[in-house]
């Protein structure tokens, strides 16, 4: 198994370069200046001239023959592409054009927030979605499994943007039980910590915190939940219906079993594997920013961030932010791959 995880993680370097150049790259075939995309029309010319030389747009996009003659052969890398390159690999993206604050600070205050949020709304749609998957699938034609495929029709056909507005609306406005908005109360105040405000509030025997947190994430979990909850009910209701099928569940019964044991020990073990792998890419999906979510409920996070950085033609958190998102999507698919094994021993790596 160690050759193989060397050989996936190895295996990695050529997706992140295809990402690093086409995140490097779209910015650049995008017509007009980009010195004045990002400062506008009626920017000066010397400002413009001032944010080509700070961003490095004079220099030739990959290879540098110009420098040879004086620099040799390490002149011949001075170029956009390479030095866009060594930054990422320090995790030095640049700075802000607007805000000047360094693009890699801002990924770090930013990406506790969008893993607090993927974190809760996996666990709500495996929590949910495998025990309504199973149910369905044992009490298959029946009106219980109409029920829950209705349920995960829905959970894929409802915007999420409508959800959170309609949530927003019952349970903040009406009711009053939620708060709309936030991550946490404007009187409360954490201090340093992780970032993952549930997290600091039990390392720092906040209860009250915590709880505060708890309560602000419920809504906008439950809204980006729904379509990963509809894919575990669907993935696991047809998984568990081919496992259910097969002779060595006969056999399990023909023995006696008790029929709780035959489904928990026999048949979802080894129905849970096309299930990880969808748990995996839509928890990968989810720490890339949940951009509508994160907006109707002003979360603080990356695809919020990144966002509001794509309407500001911000280019330096835009080729951070993505290139961010993409590693963590390839190393939450690897772990993915990785945990194949665990799951059913029979499974080896060669």
């Amino acid at each position: 198994m160690f050759a193989y995880a060397v050989r996936r993680i190895l295996g990695l370097i050529p997706v992140l370069f295809g990402v690093s150049l086409l995140v490097f790259m779209i910015p650049r075939v995008i017509p007009g200046d980009p010195a004045t995309i990002m400062l506008g029309e009626r920017s000066s010319e010397v400002d413009r001239a001032r944010l080509r030389e700070q961003m490095g747009l004079n220099n030739p996009l990959f290879l540098n023959f110009r420098a040879l003659p004086e620099q040799g052969v390490s002149g011949l890398f001075d170029s956009q592409y390479f030095n866009f390159m060594k930054g990422a690999v320090r995790l030095d993206f640049g700075r802000s054009i607007y805000s000047f604050v360094p693009v890699s600070s801002g990924l770090m205050q930013r990406f506790p927030a969008t893993l607090e949020l993927a974190v809760f709304a996996m666990l709500f749609a495996v929590i949910v979605g495998i025990p309504l998957g199973v149910i369905a699938a044992l009490k298959r034609g029946t009106i219980i499994d109409t029920i829950v495929t209705v349920i995960a029709l829905a959970g894929v056909s409802f915007p999420v943007f409508w959800l959170g507005i309609i949530m927003i609306y019952f349970f903040a406005v009406n009711l009053g039980w939620l708060p709309s908005s936030g991550r946490i109360g404007v009187t409360m105040d954490i201090g340093s910590g992780t970032g993952l405000y549930v997290l600091d509030g039990l390392l720092q025997g906040r209860p009250e915190f915590t709880l505060d947190a708890l309560r602000h994430l419920i809504m906008p979990a439950i809204a980006v939940g729904t379509i990963p909850l509809a894919i575990v009910v669907r993935m696991t209701r047809s998984s568990m219906l081919e496992v259910m099928g097969q002779d060595y569940i006969r056999t399990a019964r023909a023995k006696g079993l008790a029929e709780r044991v035959v489904t928990r020990k026999h048949a979802l073990r080894n129905a849970l594997l096309p299930v990880i792998t969808v748990i995996g890419l839509s928890f990968g999906a989810l720490l890339s920013g949940a951009i509508l979510t994160e907006t109707v409920f002003s979360w603080p996070g990356i695809g919020r961030w990144v966002y509001q950085a794509i309407a500001s033609r911000d280019y330096p958190i835009i080729q951070g932010g993505v290139l961010f998102v993409a590693f963590v999507f390839v190393i939450v698919n690897l772990l993915v791959d990785l945990s194949y094994s665990f799951i059913d021993p029979r499974i080896q790596y060669s």
